[in-house]
This record gives C-alpha cells, structure tokens and sequence, in this order.
C-alpha cells in the first residue's frame, strides 16, 4: 500500500464526516477511493479538499446532484453557468438576511431596554430581517 494514502478512518477523523458519508459521496460520484487496504478503502490526501469544497456546498445549500454537476463542470456549459449565478445570488440575498440578523443580535446582547423585544432599535433591525420563504406545503427552502 502507498503510504501517502489515507485509510477511510483518517479521512473521515480528518474531515469531521463520518465514513458513511463518505461511503455515501463516493457512490454519488463526488469523491474516488484510491483502493482498499484490505476491506477499508484508502484516498488520496487531496481528497480532503474535495470534502472540504463539498461540505462548504451542502453548508450553502447545494444539493448532492448540483455539487456532482459543479465538479465536472466544463467552461462550454453555460446553462450550468446560469444556474450558478442564480445559486450566487441566492446567497447574497442569504448572506444579507444573516448580515441583519447577527447585527440585531449583536445590539440585543447589550441593550438594555426592558423587555429587550420592545427596544426600538432592536424592533427596527429585527423589521429588515424578512421572514423564510416557504416552499410547497409550507417547507422551509
């Protein structure tokens, strides 16, 4: 066996995901087993920034089908490029709502109005965070 290789167990203590997850990636297409040690499949090192890039997706909302789509990406596909900056503005407008909310926070953990929720300011920072939208049936996106 190479010694370079990682066996899942490291990868998996090393990513923070546990080896069903990557067992799981894998089947999907996202990342490749170098081979096995026995039962236990080993990965190249550079499979961790492959997780890392994954795992910063799913933490943006991606799905597993866009990141596996992502991954192969080629610069001719440009319906994959106009889904992206779709994507991309999908998180601004997230990064913003967040942006406000962590601002309202902030000024919650030092006001002193009595009770907090009655502070004007509080009342008016809370009043720029928009509510979710909800999907269909009332699902959160």
């Amino acid at each position: 066996m190479d010694a370079s290789l990682l066996d899942i167990a490291e990868v998996a203590q090393s990513s923070g995901l546990a080896p069903s997850a990557l067992r799981f990636y894998e089947k999907k297409g996202l990342i490749a087993a170098a081979g096995r040690n026995g039962l236990r499949r080993t990965y190249h090192p550079d499979v961790l920034e492959r997780l890392a890039l994954i795992m910063c997706a799913r933490s943006a909302g991606f799905s597993v089908a866009e990141i596996g789509r992502f991954l192969v990406a080629q610069p001719s596909d440009e319906s994959l490029r106009v889904r992206m900056a779709a994507k991309a503005r999908d998180l601004d407008e997230q990064l913003g709502r967040l942006t406000r909310l962590r601002d309202s926070l902030r000024h919650a953990a030092v006001c002193d109005h009595e009770p907090i929720v009655d502070c004007p300011e509080f009342k008016r920072a809370v009043g720029n965070v928009p509510a979710p939208a909800f999907g269909p049936a009332g699902s959160a996106p």
